[in-house]
C-alpha cells in the first residue's frame, strides 16, 4: 500500500450527509441537508483534503511549496499531509510572524515545515512566471501547489465530494474564495448531467450558490470561469456577494455571535471565515424564500476550523 493510500485509512470517507433541520423562518419549507466535509478528519479535513488529493496521486515528490497567509487552511492542511508522508515543505507565509507565530503557524513549525515569510510585493508574486521558476530553481524537482490548492488537479477533488452525494438535490450552497470549489461543483454537476452517472433519478436543473466570502464581485466569477472546463460557460451557477460581511475573515459582532448560538445548539461547529457566512446566507435565503418550496439543498461545510483559533 502507497504512503498516500495509507493516509486515506484515517480519513473518513466518504463524508456524511446528515439532514439539517434549524428552527429558521422557512426552514420547513425544503428539505435541507449538509455535506460533511469537515467530518473527514480533526485536522485534515474539508475542501482542502478534497483539492490536494489528485495532486498526490501517484509518484509523490519530496518537496513542495505553497502560499498563503498566517491562518491559512490550506497552508494547514498541507503541512499536516506533508508531515505524514515524509515530504518536505517549505510554505510562503505573507507577512511576518516570527515574534508571535499563530497557531496555524505553530502547527507548521511543529510538523517540521520551512516557513518563509516575505512581504506583500513579493507575496504578489506568486503566480508570476518567473518567480516561480527562480522557485524551482532553488528547490530542484519541488511540486509548487498554488494558494489555496486552487488547481486544475484539485476540480477532480470536488467532484468526488458531488458524487459521494446520495440523495437526489435541486441546489448546493458552498463558499468562494479562491473558485476552484465552486468550479469542481459545477463541472460536476454539468458532467453528471451529460452522462447520466448521478447515483439517483437526476434533477436536470440542480444549481450551485456560491457565497462569497471576501469582497470581490466580477473578480471571484473570474476565477470560477478560469477553471470551467465546458466550451460554453455553464448557466447553473452564480454568487451571492451579499454575504462577505466587509471582506475576507472579516467578522463582526453579529456573525460572531451567530456562529456562537449555532455551536451552543446544533450538533456541528461552524467558523466565521467560511461556515458561518455560508450558513448566515442559508438562513437568510430561507427567509427570503429564495428556494423554490419542496426543493432539496445540500449546504456544502467546507471544514476550516482550525482558522477560528
Amino acid at each position: 500500500m502507497s504512503p498516500l493510500n495509507t493516509f486515506e485509512t484515517l480519513l473518513s470517507l466518504p463524508s456524511p450527509l446528515t439532514p439539517f433541520k434549524p428552527d429558521w423562518d422557512g426552514a420547513c419549507d425544503v428539505s435541507l441537508f449538509v455535506k460533511r466535509d469537515d467530518a473527514i478528519h480533526p485536522i485534515m479535513s474539508g475542501n482542502k483534503w478534497r483539492k490536494l488529493s489528485h495532486a498526490l496521486k501517484g509518484a509523490l515528490p519530496k518537496t513542495i511549496v505553497s502560499f498563503g497567509g498566517g491562518f491559512s487552511n490550506h497552508l494547514h492542511a498541507l503541512g499536516f499531509i506533508c508531515h505524514h508522508l515524509g515530504i518536505s515543505f517549505t510554505a510562503i507565509i505573507r507577512g511576518n510572524y516570527g515574534a508571535a507565530p499563530t497557531p496555524m503557524i505553530r502547527d507548521l513549525m511543529q510538523w517540521g515545515t520551512h516557513i518563509n515569510y516575505v512581504d506583500r510585493l513579493t507575496y504578489q508574486k506568486r503566480n508570476d512566471s518567473v518567480y516561480l521558476h527562480q522557485l524551482e530553481q532553488q528547490l530542484p524537482g519541488a511540486m509548487i501547489i498554488p494558494e489555496g490548492g486552487s488547481q486544475a488537479q484539485a476540480l477532480q477533488g470536488i467532484a468526488d465530494m458531488v458524487d459521494e452525494i446520495n440523495v437526489d438535490f435541486d441546489v448546493i450552497v458552498a463558499p468562494v474564495a479562491s473558485g476552484a470549489t465552486l468550479a469542481g461543483i459545477v463541472n460536476a454537476l454539468n458532467e453528471q448531467k451529460l452522462a447520466e452517472r448521478s447515483p439517483t433519478a437526476l434533477r436536470l436543473n440542480r444549481k450551485a450558490i456560491g457565497v462569497g466570502v471576501l469582497r470581490g464581485e466580477g473578480y471571484l466569477e473570474s476565477l470560477v470561469n478560469q477553471f470551467l472546463v465546458s466550451s460554453q460557460r455553464p448557466t447553473n451557477w452564480y454568487i451571492d456577494h451579499a454575504y462577505h460581511f466587509g471582506g475576507y475573515a472579516k467578522a463582526p459582532s453579529e456573525l460572531q455571535t451567530f456562529c456562537n448560538d449555532f455551536n451552543n445548539t446544533m450538533t456541528f461547529k461552524i467558523e466565521p471565515v467560511y461556515s458561518g457566512k455560508t450558513f448566515w446566507a442559508v438562513k437568510d435565503m430561507l427567509a427570503k424564500g429564495s428556494f423554490e418550496k419542496g426543493s432539496t439543498v445540500v449546504i456544502l461545510h467546507t471544514g476550516g476550523l482550525q482558522g477560528a483559533r
